[in-house]
């Protein structure tokens, strides 16, 4: 018996060196198994993503198609014929001739300052009033459907018909505004056909004809405001009903009126949306023609080249003159100055972003 104790004890103890003995190739045999599970998950990982890469390219193959054949490669050919003094399609290379005979062209700053003009004077103005009416239409009630496509008619109106409309009504001779103004005793003015600056004739000559935007220029601005606010006034909307209304209602319990709860509360969280519509109108307003081409005479140029804007001088440059390389210099110029503020207000606007 005392044997088998003894016995039983020795065969324990040389389990218990062999356990001891055999622990770090288990640690080891442990690692093993987990490396090789990592790297399996790893490799099922890597094969999910490569798989859901492949389908994402493929739904994206078509848009970047047509992107690449209607955008991307008409964007090169232009900067690429830009270096060349082509007209009608042939000419010498001139490396960056055209370029300099832009920049330093008075007729190209004068169609940039129009543009520049234009967008300070229709951007700012028709943010404020859709932001008005959308807040109104938003806490009504009854017949918010209905104004609400009232207001978004004149978006999807045809610009040329639009135009042609405002055309009539704004005629110096027959037309009815001249002709409500004769009634009430004021002389009408030319309106579309006035190149004189609008300052000027508000202060009696006081102001140089020359400064400021041109009364054809304005009329033109007033239609484009008639036109896109009800753009505005829908994204608003959007942007109003993502507002939490317990953020407002805590601003009133503490005593905020409705100045104060707009100001500290609401136009915040609408920065995200006053950001997207910044960058979409200033993109717009720089390539803005049909409405110029529309209303005002001499193929957009207006009065005294009153109305050229860049893209009415790119137009002229163009199919009026031919000279192709010159105005692929000035389309050039003209995305390179699109993206740059697109970039500036992404740069700037976007660090004031917040989001509820």
């Amino acid at each position: 018996m005392k044997w088998m104790l003894v016995g039983g004890g020795g065969v324990t103890l040389v389990i218990l060196a062999l356990g001891v003995a055999l622990a770090p190739l288990g640690r080891w045999a442990d690692a093993v198994l987990a490396w090789c599970d990592d790297r399996f998950d790893r490799r099922r990982a890597a094969s999910r993503n490569q798989r859901d890469g492949r389908l994402a390219f493929l739904l994206l193959f078509p848009a970047l198609a047509l992107l690449g054949v209607f955008s991307l490669l008409p964007l090169g050919y232009t900067a690429y014929a830009s270096l060349y003094a082509m007209r009608m399609g042939q000419g010498p290379f001139v490396g960056f001739a055209n370029y300099v005979h832009a920049l330093t062209n008075p007729e190209f700053w004068q169609s940039l300052l129009v543009t520049v003009y234009y967008a300070a004077g229709t951007i700012p103005a028709t943010m404020a009033l859709s932001f008005v009416l959308a807040s109104m239409l938003f806490r009504m009630v009854r017949g918010r459907g209905l104004f609400r496509t009232l207001y978004f008619l004149p978006y999807v109106t045809s610009v040329v018909a639009a135009a042609t409309v405002w055309r009539a009504l704004l005629n110096p001779n027959f037309g009815p505004v001249n002709a409500f103004l004769s009634s009430l005793g004021a002389p009408g003015p030319a309106w579309l056909l006035e190149p004189r600056g609008v300052l000027s004739l508000l202060t009696g000559g006081l102001v140089p004809a020359s400064v400021g935007p041109s009364l054809s220029l304005c009329c033109i601005m007033l239609f484009e405001m008639w036109h896109s606010f009800g753009f505005m006034v829908i994204i608003f909307l959007a942007g109003l009903t993502a507002i939490p209304r317990e953020l407002e209602d805590a601003a009133r319990i503490d005593g905020a009126g409705w100045t104060q709860t707009h100001w500290h509360v609401t136009l915040p969280l609408l920065s995200p949306t006053i950001l997207f519509l910044a960058v979409v109108s200033v993109v717009r307003a720089f390539q803005s023609f049909s409405s110029f081409y529309a209303l005002a005479g001499f193929k957009g140029r207006g009065p005294a080249n009153s109305t050229q804007n860049l893209v009415v001088y790119l137009y002229t440059s163009f199919y009026e003159y031919g000279e192709w390389g010159y105005g692929a210099a000035v389309a050039t110029l003209l995305s390179i100055a699109i993206v740059m503020l697109t970039l500036l207000q992404w740069r700037f606007l976007g660090r004031r972003t917040h989001h509820a």
